[in-house]
């Protein structure tokens, strides 16, 4: 085989029509090893004798897509000084952009002797227990496909399990379940439609590991937090099963969804690996050079951990930033995604022990000209002392509101709290991110997600139940702020039930009502549950997967109708903070809020705890800014009626000024109207306990 220098970068392995470039960085490796496997896994070595920057690098021209290889690293076996290369251990590259097969739990793929301990090598041969890298093919057609940047104040996501979708999907090609292929299907991409959702948020798709501890038990890692492959689609969910199968089929889901007007965001694991801590695997990083890519202890041979999973990636190291970066830029520029939720987002802040929001990745990410202009979400907190940080990141940044999800919750089962933080909430939480310049997009507005309660589950179980998981009841949220409205789980209880209904229908009304960027948990709009789970991180079964067959038809209806709603009123979705005054000559403020009785707000009001009724006026008539065209934006004026309380209450309109005469729009109490209810101004309006009712102002 012809062996040319070849170029230290790009990183990975790079097919250009008549060869393949291979580069890796280790600046502690003595030797590296590039191993190239036929299809019956027969192991071929080339020494890589070619070093540039620490990047060793050659040009096989008799190699292309299809080929599969990894690499062995010699250098120093030193852990008290964090240095933990083997070459016993067969290495997935760092930058392969396509993966074949999966771990195979044995100890030869750990780095250390299981007797001797995790200071002594194990010089085992891992190779047949590795997954392989694959040389991808990376010429796609993606003739008509083009960034979609639908606005921030018209999304609304959809957080999605690209197997969970479609695995249990009635009209689906069995062999397409569960599948990127599945996902892009017409049957698929129509619900999307139907719904109304702009954005579907996919959880990690970055080839990730099964943990032996769950493989153990016969389960799964189902959620896929667990990267080692920061550029490769992970290969369970091809349809395609040839060895670069996975790349082709993600693009082709992805502009499937573009054609239909949908973007793609991805929930991506930047913060730590898959290879745990020195009591975990030698899959990649840690054999290629373990004290660059980690962040390690004052005793070289343990890892800091702010993510609960054993390590956490040195952003404060060039390369290691680098790989996230090129990661990042590869899945816009080639993969065409349209945007990033970045979990456990404050760990990538931290440059000491301190997050700081104007950490490098943060600085880099801002002035980088392809990154900073998608969508990015962080998930504002960590594990760490002073990890929890909503509303504390950069401006190009939205992030997900924790505080919103509490404070609804809490507001619709009657928990105490001020209706001031429910007033933050509703419009923006202007409180956390006006102060740094951000708008109400900044807020991703959520009441349920993959971790915890379904929407379902949230008003029908007060504690967890997580047996299934096999960890004794101790994994998984104590504190759910959820409420089972009478009884624990599934009853016959006419009353519980219908009241089950209505709080699902104010959680969805409040969540699409409210300024800010909505999210749905993906099936809570069919009514998907966990049978109480809040934690089926390992459950890759019916429990996690959509139960199409048993939609909840009542439900997915009113939310359509919902997001329909949302849609076609801009007094909803704001671009800007409201003012709490008049705006460009209109008669009323752009909100205002009202007693019960019909009164403004007093200062005692806003700060009683046990007050659970309010009225709400949204004005349309002063919306601050121009659609696209720089024309003026005008709207219907609605009025708000939030009864949290448990016994119906009376509600006063306002007077004249701000409206003679209002027409019913939605009660969640009853749904949408086929007659709907007119009211004179100063009338009353009978409000069913726990209920939300929508009115509009007649023009």
């Amino acid at each position: 085989m012809k062996i040319w220098p070849g170029h230290f970068a790009p990183l990975g392995a790079s097919y250009d029509g008549s060869g393949t470039n291979f580069a890796i960085f280790s600046e502690v490796a003595e030797r590296v090893e590039l191993c190239l496997f036929d299809e019956w896994r027969r192991e071929r070595r080339i020494e890589m004798t070619e070093v540039t920057a620490y990047c060793w690098h050659a040009y096989l021209p008799e190699v292309g897509p299809g080929q599969r290889y990894a690499y062995r690293v010699h250098g120093p076996w030193d852990p008290e000084n964090g240095h933990r290369c083997n070459p016993g251990k067969l290495l997935v590259d760092p930058y392969a952009k396509a993966i074949e097969g999966l771990v195979r739990w044995d100890e030869a793929v750990f780095p250390y002797d299981f007797e001797a301990g995790p200071d002594t090598i194990n010089g085992l041969d891992s190779g047949p227990f590795m997954p392989l890298c694959v040389v991808h093919q990376p010429h796609f057609d993606w003739s008509g496909d083009r960034r979609l940047q639908i606005p921030w104040h018209e999304t609304v996501i959809y957080e999605a399990h690209v197997k969970g979708l479609t695995a249990r999907h009635p009209d689906l090609p069995e062999d397409l379940r569960g599948t990127y292929a599945g996902l892009a299907r017409p049957e698929v991409i129509e619900h999307f439609k139907k719904l109304g959702v702009t954005a579907v948020e996919l959880m990690p798709v970055h080839q990730f590991l099964h943990d032996k501890h769950l493989i153990d038990r016969g389960l799964r890692n189902y959620w896929g937090y667990n990267s080692y492959g920061y550029f490769a689609p992970h290969n369970e969910y091809a349809a395609d099963q040839r060895p670069d199968g996975a790349v082709g089929e993600f693009k082709s889901m992805v502009k499937a969804l573009h054609q239909a007007g949908i973007e793609v965001i991805l929930d991506v694991v930047y913060n730590h690996t898959a290879e745990g801590n020195h009591l975990g695997p030698m899959l990649s990083f840690k054999g290629i050079d373990n004290a660059y890519y980690y962040r390690l202890t004052e005793d070289a041979r343990y890892y800091m951990d702010y993510t609960g999973t054993g390590n956490s990636l040195n952003m404060r190291h060039p390369h290691a930033l680098q790989l996230v970066m090129d990661s990042l830029r590869y899945w816009i520029l080639e993969m065409h995604v349209d945007g990033f939720r970045f979990d456990l987002a404050s760990t990538l802040a931290r440059e000491l022990h301190d997050v700081d929001r104007l950490s490098a990745f943060f600085d880099i990410i801002q002035q980088d000209p392809v990154i900073s202009q998608v969508k990015l979400i962080a998930e504002p907190w960590d594990i760490g002392e002073g990890g929890y940080q909503v509303g504390n990141f950069p401006p190009v940044w939205s992030e997900w509101n924790g505080k919103y999800r509490d404070c609804v919750r809490d507001f619709w089962r009657g928990q105490d709290q001020t209706l001031a933080e429910l007033a933050y909430r509703f419009t923006g939480s202007s409180d956390l991110y006006e102060n740094t310049s951000r708008l109400p997009f900044a807020s991703i507005n959520f009441v349920t997600a993959h971790d915890g309660f379904t929407l379902t589950d949230l008003v029908s179980y007060n504690e967890k139940h997580n047996e299934a998981n096999g960890e004794d009841g101790q994994d998984g949220e104590d504190h759910n702020r959820s409420w089972n409205c009478g009884a624990e789980g599934p009853t016959d209880d006419a009353g519980v039930l219908e009241l089950r209904r209505r709080q699902r229908r104010n959680f969805l009304a409040t969540l699409l009502l409210s300024q800010g960027v909505p999210m749905l948990l993906g099936g809570d709009e069919m009514g998907r549950t966990q049978q109480g789970n809040n934690n089926a991180y390992c459950q890759d079964n019916e429990l996690s997967w959509h139960d199409w067959e048993n939609c909840d038809q009542e439900l997915l209806e009113f939310c359509q109708r919902l997001i329909e709603f949302r849609s076609n009123h801009p007094v909803l979705r704001r671009r800007r903070w409201f003012q709490g005054r008049a705006i460009r000559g209109a008669d009323n403020k752009d909100i205002a809020w009202f007693t019960p009785s019909g009164d403004p707000m007093s200062d005692e009001n806003w700060q009683s705890g046990f007050a659970k009724s309010l009225g709400i006026f949204l004005n349309g008539e002063s919306l601050p800014n121009p659609n696209r065209r720089g024309e003026p934006v005008t709207d219907d004026s609605f009025y708000l009626l939030l009864n949290a309380h448990h016994e119906p209450i009376d509600f006063r309109l306002p007077g004249l000024a701000w409206g003679k005469a209002w027409v019913e729009e939605l009660d969640t109490t009853n749904g949408w109207p086929d007659q709907p209810r007119r009211f004179e101004a100063g009338g009353t309006i009978s409000v069913t306990d726990r209920s939300l009712v929508v009115i509009r102002r007649e023009s």
